[in-house]
């Protein structure tokens, strides 16, 4: 029989991962994953279950081939001919280097009010420090994971 998870027995652990060198769709999937919870054997779809993730130095992650200038994010404004579109390079001198990590795991998670939930729990700075040390995350070491989650300059 199939235990499930109850809303009294959550618990929310914190991980902290440096994004310096790190590939952003690959920390994106490591991310999601943990945010959703199903890196714990307490793993439940409708509840969520998942960790805090706080990502350090987002302006220094990369992306591999061209995708810094070549890929394109899309968004309607609900109007006619209202599509817009942005590339990781613009959005990155519009001081916004977080926010294609960001786009990232949220196509990752599921659509709706649980998605939107648990998204709330990813936490970026651009530099070293944050405000979340008095949590104690855990660091994720991303190298260690796999050897191509970093990029070698």
């Amino acid at each position: 029989m199939t235990k499930f998870l109850k809303s009294s027995e959550i618990t929310s652990n914190w991980f902290e991962i440096d994004a310096k060198n790190a590939v952003v769709g690959r920390m994106a999937s490591v991310i999601s994953m943990i945010i959703r919870g199903k890196n714990k054997t307490t793993y439940t779809p409708h509840m969520d279950d998942g960790d805090f993730v706080v990502v350090k130095n987002i302006e220094q992650a990369k992306f591999t081939g061209n995708k810094f200038k070549d890929k394109k994010y899309y968004k309607h404004t609900g109007h006619p001919g209202g599509i817009k579109e942005i590339t990781p390079e613009k959005l990155l001198e519009k001081n916004k280097p977080g926010e294609s990590l960001k786009l990232a795991v949220k196509r990752m998670l599921p659509g709706g009010v649980l998605g939107r939930k648990q998204l709330t729990k990813l936490k970026i700075y651009a530099g070293g420090d944050h405000p979340h040390a008095a949590q104690n995350p855990t660091t994720i070491d991303l190298n260690k994971l796999n050897s191509k989650n970093l990029i070698r300059n």
